[in-house]
């Protein structure tokens, strides 16, 4: 197998892998979803709330009674637009303004929401009977708080007391102008008799299904996830929730639980120190839960306990991601190719920095790859040159043994050994190029920075697929002036597959985002004019030596 087919046949199978794979996550069937399951506990526990550090928190399974009719606050800041519940203080809806959804309509992205077809809210709560959880209707002042500029930050308390045992619950959100980081502080204050017991849960609430809009050819992982510094990143898919297969660390001493979905996360980020239960949950009608459970301590009679809990819910921004907790960047899943995924993320953010413009940024970059890579990629067009060279004889040899693919390969082998050419010279070049081509594609697949970054002209977004397939095909015609540049196999029918594969090819990018197109649009259109300077030296050179 000569090179140009070695890496048509690598890439080829790459493309097929990930439009099956994701063919597959489409189209595969759906776990039965089994019967909602309460949390087993005291008998005067309070209905679907967790009842010990050991069991996790439960929901109702039907949507509409998980968000009961109570006063919202909303609240505006330059970043987000996020509405309270005073029932539970759950977070039922978060728009995050900067970001808009995948149907080109120009409205804002909602995070969270609170809509039958796709639930998802962000939920905290204390365990007991007689504390407040998830369900639990605190006193909150509706209406609308904003922001205001030069304003540093805004608080929205709400309230919880109870006269019987004296206990009194403030849970306080405080949001600031320029971060995706919520901040929920509590405080129980005791007046009563009796030392009474903290242990606080937060957990996200959300259905199975991929946000509105992605993509059912370019899959990326949408699901629970844990971190802990022993077992690092955790994908929790629904799947495995829904048939009992999950694995994930239940009991670490540090660590966060977040739910993730492509170019967006959200994630509660409790403090390192107590020894804390993770858990995953599957409440029925195609509803999840996950979360953690934090014992804070025990309030002793007229004492207040405080516990500061973080909640960021906001894009996956590389550069900032790492700062706000550890382990949080692995949500932005670059795979087992991370550490060449994350410096070619670099140098692109460094380009854009300069120009501007993303696109430019993805041409520019493929310009110092291929330099980067010129010594490899040279001698692989050396030996196609040479390769080249031998076509005829090639062609005489197959005229010669006819259809004894014994003799021909002997015949074969005396010539590449007379002519001293190795036919897989230029192999190894490309096989070690191939990580660079598939990082990217994450780079480009998992980069919020690019969604809706435009190009230019109609590539209105480079983090999907060009609407008039024109770089697709562009790289097809491309893809053929390559072959027609590489020496022709003896094989007839390998010649023809030679002549699909730049249609093939046109046809699968077809689905892949435009940025990727384009670099590999670029990546062609250099490689052409390298090997075409490099065949004529060597067609030079091989005349000289006849002369």
């Amino acid at each position: 197998m000569d090179t140009q087919r070695l890496i048509l046949f690598i890439v080829f199978s790459f493309s097929l892998l990930l439009l099956w794979e994701n063919w597959q996550n489409h189209n595969a069937p759906q776990a039965p979803a089994p019967k909602t399951q309460q949390a087993a506990g005291p008998a005067n526990s309070v209905p679907n709330a967790p009842v010990s550090p050991a069991a996790a928190p439960a929901a109702t399974a039907a949507t509409g009674a998980m968000f009961a009719a109570a006063p919202q606050a909303v609240v505006k800041t330059p970043l987000m637009t996020v509405t309270i519940s005073a029932e539970g203080g759950d977070l039922r809806r978060l728009v995050l303004d900067k970001y808009q959804e995948t149907d080109s309509s120009g409205t804002p992205l909602p995070l969270f929401e609170q809509t039958t077809d796709h639930p998802y809210v962000a939920q905290s709560g204390l365990i007991g009977a007689q504390v407040p959880n998830h369900k639990t209707v605190f006193q909150l002042t509706p209406g609308t708080y904003t922001l205001q500029p030069g304003q540093k930050s805004l608080t929205v308390p709400l309230t919880w007391s109870d006269p019987a045992t004296g206990v009194t619950v403030t849970k306080t959100y405080t949001f600031s102008p320029d971060s995706y980081l919520i901040q929920l502080s509590y405080s129980v204050k005791n007046g009563g008799s009796a030392p009474t017991p903290v242990n606080a849960y937060f957990q996200f609430v959300r259905n199975d299904k991929p946000p509105p809009g992605e993509s059912h050819f370019i899959h990326a992982y949408t699901g629970p996830a844990i971190y802990t510094a022993q077992k690092k990143f955790q994908k929790i898919p629904f799947a495995n929730i829904a048939d009992h297969s999950a694995e994930f660390e239940k009991q670490a001493d540090n660590g966060w639980v977040g739910m993730v979905q492509h170019h967006f996360v959200a994630a509660w980020l409790p403090a390192q120190g107590p020894q804390r239960d993770f858990y995953a949950r599957d409440l029925g009608g195609g509803l999840f839960s996950t979360g953690v459970i934090v014992p804070e301590g025990t309030v002793a009679p007229g004492q207040t306990l405080s516990f500061d809990v973080p909640l960021y819910a906001g894009p996956q921004l590389q550069n900032q991601l790492a700062k706000i907790a550890p382990g949080l960047e692995y949500t932005r899943d670059y795979g087992l190719l991370t550490p060449i995924a994350v410096p070619i993320f670099w140098a692109l953010e460094k380009i854009h920095a300069i120009v501007g413009n993303w696109g430019w940024a993805i041409v520019i970059l493929t310009i110092f790859i291929k330099l980067l890579l010129f010594p490899l990629s040279a001698k692989s067009y050396k030996s196609m040159a040479h390769m080249r060279q031998l076509t005829p004889k090639l062609q005489k040899l197959k005229e010669t043994y006819g259809d004894d693919r014994q003799k021909l390969h002997q015949a074969m082998a005396e010539l590449y050994k007379t002519e001293k050419v190795n036919p897989l010279g230029g192999c190894l070049p490309i096989v070690m190029q191939i990580p660079v081509f598939i990082a990217l594609y994450w780079v480009l697949l998992g980069a919020v920075e690019l969604r809706g970054a435009p190009w230019i002209l109609w590539i209105h977004d480079l983090t999907k697929a060009d609407p008039y397939f024109v770089l697709p095909v562009l790289m097809g015609i491309t893809m053929f002036i390559q072959t027609k540049l590489n020496p022709t196999p003896p094989d007839p029918m390998q010649a023809k597959v030679m002549m699909i594969m730049p249609i093939a090819f046109s046809i699968f990018f077809f689905f892949f985002p435009a940025g990727l197109v384009l670099y590999w649009l670029t990546n062609n259109i250099l490689s052409i004019a390298q090997q075409w300077v490099i065949t004529k030296q060597m067609e030079k050179q091989g005349k000289a030596a006849k002369a």
